[in-house]
């Protein structure tokens, strides 16, 4: 499966997970809209619909992301979302140094890497993180939820786990404001 990075240019490129990607060749960037593949997945966190197994059929066309700042991010996204097929992830989070334990804070690697995993690609999910030495910490706080989004038959069930998950959380902690 290839990956594409829709790159604006706007990270610092020491911190960025997606130029390490490019660095190791597990990624492609594209400077503008006309390179992402027509129909492809990309990975778009202000979609409606949610990543699930059955968008394989879309991802054989490229699974994508937008690297660019979070303050351009949505008017970015809604720029480009008649050429791909945006889906949001689940609940999924983050290793990551910078955004630890913070839930929608993925990098651009972990959420290739979580794409991956819940498409099926679970190797090369693992060794897209393999490049970092918090990737593997990445699969232990959400292996559960990994599997069980990979064993979905589509998105209904997607987010039908991610509530049961959700609402066990908030049972365990007694508020959701803890999440």
């Amino acid at each position: 499966m290839k990956l594409i990075v829709y790159n604006l240019g706007q990270d610092d490129p020491k911190k960025c997970t997606a130029h390490r990607l490019l660095k190791f060749g597990e990624v492609k960037f594209v400077n503008n809209i006309k390179g992402l593949p027509y129909n492809c997945v990309l990975l778009n966190p202000f979609s409606r619909s949610v990543l699930s197994p059955k968008d394989i059929k879309y991802s054989k066309n490229g699974l994508a992301a937008l690297d660019c700042s979070w303050i351009e991010a949505e008017r970015s996204f809604d720029k480009i979302k008649s050429r791909v097929q945006g889906r949001i992830l689940p609940f999924l989070v983050p290793s990551n140094p910078v955004n630890y334990g913070k839930p929608g804070k993925l990098s651009t690697a972990e959420a290739f890497s979580g794409a991956l995993y819940i498409l099926g690609e679970k190797e090369y999910a693992r060794k897209i993180l393999s490049n970092f030495n918090w990737g593997e910490e990445f699969f232990k706080i959400n292996q559960e939820l990994l599997e069980g989004y990979s064993m979905s038959k589509d998105e209904e069930d997607v987010l039908d786990l991610q509530e049961k998950y959700l609402k066990g959380i908030k049972n365990r902690k007694g508020s959701t404001e803890e999440i």
